[in-house]
């Protein structure tokens, strides 16, 4: 496997972290340069701790994580993106809306990292410098993460009364589309 091929494999485990950080950046009532950092930073260290694992697991538990994985991604995302649909209907949600606690980010970035618990599985039989591999999974989150957060922010300085809706409801269909993509693939 070659450095292009980690790059595409990067963006690709990126993406659901992506659609996240546009939900968390939609709810910011102001720009803030330090959530961004921790908003990236969170999903950038799951994206490559999970691989890493993966990677020392090896074989012998990919059966078992490969038959979960799909199940607990889409019931974390459910879970989250249902609370933030229901807090939308509260008018003292706004406090809660960017927040970056671990309580907050520790799930999301669960979530999103499952696959990356996979490609690291699936990295232990290939010929791939899981070192290098794993910093460039981490730089390539961080960046499109972070892009992700601005990109929520200035959405969000236009849907500002729907934007928590707006995030819970693209969680949950994440987590439909993880959900549906892991049924189809068994069918």
């Amino acid at each position: 496997m070659n450095f292009g091929d980690i790059l595409v494999i990067g963006f690709g485990l990126a993406m659901d972290a992506f659609a996240i950080s546009v939900c968390k950046g939609l709810t910011m009532p102001r720009r803030s340069i330090k959530k961004t950092v921790i908003i990236a930073g969170y999903f950038a260290i799951f994206q490559m701790l999970m691989p890493l694992l993966g990677f020392l697991a090896g074989h012998q538990l990919s059966a078992i994580v490969a038959s979960a994985a799909h199940w607990i991604a889409f019931a974390l995302l459910v879970l989250i993106g249902g609370n933030m649909v229901r807090e939308s209907f509260h008018p003292d949600s706004d406090k809660a809306n960017d927040d970056v606690s671990f309580k907050t980010m520790f799930p999301l970035a669960i979530a999103t990292s499952i696959d990356a618990l996979i490609t690291g599985v699936t990295f232990a039989f290939l010929s791939v410098n899981i070192w290098t591999s794993i910093l460039l999974i981490g730089v390539v989150t961080f960046l499109v993460c972070a892009a992700g957060v601005l990109l929520g922010k200035l959405i969000g300085t236009r849907l500002q009364n729907h934007a928590e809706l707006l995030g819970g409801i693209v969680l949950i269909l994440i987590g439909l589309k993880i959900l549906i993509e892991h049924l189809s693939s068994v069918a």
